[in-house]
């Protein structure tokens, strides 16, 4: 859900509709501008940013109250989650922003697309000092090049990410299988590095290959939840 489409009346409405459908995931984010997207001229809302959607799903979930203060007769039971930037600057800035969702009551968090691992790792470090990680699920974002042009283009087009200048030198009809290789390996760091809790694999315009990947990074079988 994000913030920029709807004020907090039709969020909560919208909330309580989703939980009767037997949602129990939801992503809190403020919304890209429009002007990125194919209707620009439209008009933005953003009556609330993802930190206060955040904080009204956890007290219409824990306190069984709308964000005016009336009584839910039946909560959703949501679990939470946020995104997460680890690249923006003010870099020291990022892990206290991720603490500040925390405690708005985030349960879970989605990162950016993660290509500057040297950043990624740092910021994970600083989570794991101040206890962050224990508090919360971190999922690391991995998005597989498929070319040289689509790293390109995300370099200029995307913002929010840090893209280095990947694929470069490999042979066209290669840069796909390159791509994925990449992608493996950086899932394989993340399932040994301490404070992350899973992936979350972003195939953009690509999500025929998300089989082939998981299978290739071994994700399967998936571990087994306990009762």
């Amino acid at each position: 859900m994000v913030c920029r489409d709807r004020n907090r009346l039709a969020m909560q409405a919208d909330i309580l509709g989703a939980c009767a459908l037997g949602i129990k995931n939801m992503l809190c984010l403020s919304g890209d501008h429009q002007k990125f997207g194919d209707h620009p001229k439209s008009k933005k809302v953003f009556d609330i940013d993802s930190m206060q959607l955040i904080s009204m799903v956890k007290k219409m979930r824990d306190e069984k109250k709308f964000q005016g203060g009336e009584e839910i007769t039946v909560a959703p039971q949501m679990f939470i989650g946020a995104a997460e930037n680890p690249f923006g600057e003010p870099y020291e800035f990022r892990v206290l922003r991720l603490a500040k969702k925390i405690e708005a009551g985030a349960d879970f968090i989605q990162t950016q697309c993660i290509y500057n691992m040297d950043r990624f790792r740092t910021w994970v470090r600083q989570s794991v000092d101040m206890g962050l990680t224990e508090k919360i699920y971190i999922l690391a974002g991995v998005t597989p090049f498929k070319s040289v042009g689509m790293a390109k283009y995300m370099q200029k087009n995307v913002p929010g990410l840090d893209v280095p200048d990947a694929l470069e030198g490999v042979d066209k009809k290669d840069q796909a299988k390159e791509g994925i290789a990449m992608c493996c390996e950086q899932i394989q760091e993340f399932r040994e590095m301490k404070g992350v809790a899973g992936v979350h694999i972003m195939a953009i315009e690509w999500e025929k290959r998300v089989p082939e990947i998981v299978e290739k990074a071994k994700l399967l079988p998936r571990p087994k939840m306990q009762e």
